[in-house]
């Protein structure tokens, strides 16, 4: 299976623990950055740009083993025989896999908003409105935002996309390659084949946003049977921008306990 070098941030490298931050599906370690501030007094932070993502190579393939390839070349680059891996969304789909496949590289695992299963929303109206928007006539960011009302109506969801757009020698084009994010969005909604795996006996968190319903446990537990669960109020998907405070605390006290 052919892997990429991932970029990356590293925070508190003075920490002798390792914890590795996944990010989810058109996100990269940027997203990630307030809560790694946070938790970098206490660990040493690896927050990684999945393929296609950030400032990673581009590759043609997308799906969850061929990430988790990245991520243990990555680890294998770094000497981290183990570490703590935190994963959000798409980043908690490939946390999941690689403790169900690799479960001597991880230590504790942390998930946010997702369960391992496959989902039946799809990415293509998002994708295709990314994908007609007129680059060459737009003057600054916010005029591209909100020629994309229409399509994503969610102001939230439409600033956390619009971080992908970059200015260049006075144009702006996408960080992200969209035709392989609109072929490849299927294997990221999906789950790899999980019949006859063993399940992971490592400790696990499963934390939810109150107001999203990705993570159930019925989906989660024959997987996962050591697995805690903490839901935080007044959140939904995105509950680590929503509630850095309570979240970063909740991660901090389970990584914490013996």
């Amino acid at each position: 299976m052919e892997t990429v070098a991932l970029a990356y941030e590293e925070l508190g490298q003075d920490n002798p623990v390792p914890l590795i931050i996944l990010h989810g599906f058109f996100a990269s370690s940027r997203n990630w950055r307030k809560i790694a501030e946070r938790l970098a007094g206490l660990f040493h932070i690896y927050v990684l740009d999945m393929r296609n993502h950030g400032l990673s190579p581009h590759h043609p393939i997308m799906d969850y083993p061929s990430m988790t390839a990245d991520v243990l070349r990555f680890m294998d680059t770094h000497e981290l025989a183990t570490a703590h891996v935190l994963g959000h969304s798409m980043g908690g789909k490939i946390a999941m896999w690689l403790a169900l496949n690799h479960p001597e590289r991880t230590s504790k695992l942390i998930i946010v908003d997702i369960s391992p299963k496959s989902y039946t929303h799809n990415f293509d109206k998002t994708i295709h409105a990314l994908i007609d928007l007129p680059l060459a006539t737009i003057q600054h960011r916010k005029h591209a935002e909100q020629m994309l009302t229409k399509d994503i109506p969610e102001l939230d969801y439409r600033q956390f996309l619009m971080q992908n757009l970059v200015l260049e020698d006075g144009s702006y084009h996408w960080r992200i390659d969209l035709a392989i994010f609109l072929l490849m969005a299927p294997n990221i909604v999906a789950f790899p084949e999980i019949q006859g795996m063993s399940p992971y006996s490592g400790r696990t968190l499963f934390v939810a946003g109150a107001n999203s319903s990705y993570l159930t446990q019925k989906d989660t537990l024959h997987l996962f049977p050591k697995a805690l669960f903490k839901t935080i109020a007044d959140a939904g998907h995105w509950l680590h921008a929503q509630q850095p405070e309570i979240f970063t605390e909740v991660v901090e006290k389970f990584l914490q306990r013996g």
